[in-house]
């Protein structure tokens, strides 16, 4: 059993106990909710090493294989979807099972102390059934009418959020693992969410400096159709309505031919 129902309790018990966000001052954009949920690993006495810029995942967990990324969130503000800058999300990465808590605080608030207003923990395998992708980034020197620029092909990606998938997170504390995780009688299943592959998937694209236009090589997904099933759990004392999957466009239109070289 792994250390995300314990991380996830104690969440929900700060959250309970009005245990707030503490910020250095408005320049501080990213490491505020991660202190709120190291002190949470530090309570458990997790020994774990310190999160860092472009570091992934944010807390790796000493003696046990798992990492957790976090993820702050503004509310109102932008919630469907996140950037990953440099690592697509998955569920396992360097052997590690990687778990992604979302939290949600106020985007305008009037001080440096601020609560949690909702959360969600959830393994990466929710977002990205995928653990084979490896991130790199390439370049390419030769660019510009001197033949001397540099082209760096640095890749961003966006991925939805537990909020814009899923149906009942949003103002409720929600832990989402695979249907298979054991969980303990302190948790209740609030429903069941399956995620299927799509069939077709992108392998490579192709960008032309001319026209400003992407071109993307689709091929057939070998576990086209598979599905991936989920359970979502509250602690027992929060409110059990129910958790259920968005209905959401996820298969890209089938590719004329045999579906290399077609552009988007």
């Amino acid at each position: 059993m792994s250390n995300a129902l314990a991380i996830f309790k104690l969440c929900v018990q700060a959250i309970r106990d009005g245990e707030l966000i503490e910020r250095e001052g408005r320049t501080d954009k990213e490491f505020h909710f991660q202190s709120w949920f190291r002190k949470r690993l530090e309570t458990l006495g997790l020994h774990f090493d310190l999160p860092g810029r472009n570091s992934y995942p944010d807390f790796r967990l000493v003696r046990f294989p798992e990492g957790y990324e976090l993820k702050g969130l503004a509310y109102p503000g932008r919630e469907a979807d996140y950037d990953c800058n440099s690592q697509v999300p998955c569920g396992e990465h360097n052997g590690r099972q990687i778990y992604y808590v979302f939290g949600r605080y106020p985007n305008d608030p009037d001080g440096n102390r601020y609560p949690v207003l909702d959360l969600v923990l959830c393994h990466g395998s929710f977002l990205n059934a995928d653990n084979t992708y490896v991130h790199k980034n390439k370049s390419f020197r030769g660019f510009g009418t001197y033949g001397d620029i540099l082209v760096r092909d640095r890749k961003m990606y966006v991925a939805p959020t537990p909020f814009a998938l899923a149906q009942g997170t949003a103002h409720r504390r929600t832990l989402i693992l695979p249907a298979d995780h054991p969980a303990n009688d302190e948790y209740v299943e609030v429903g069941t969410l399956t995620r299927r592959e799509i069939d077709w998937v992108v392998v490579a694209y192709d960008f032309d400096l001319r026209t400003n236009e992407i071109a993307t090589t689709h091929v057939p997904n070998p576990n086209g159709g598979r599905e991936h099933v989920f359970a979502a759990y509250r602690v027992q004392g929060d409110p059990m309505d129910p958790v259920s999957l968005r209905e959401r466009e996820q298969s890209p239109t089938i590719p004329a031919g045999n579906g290399e070289d077609d552009q988007d």
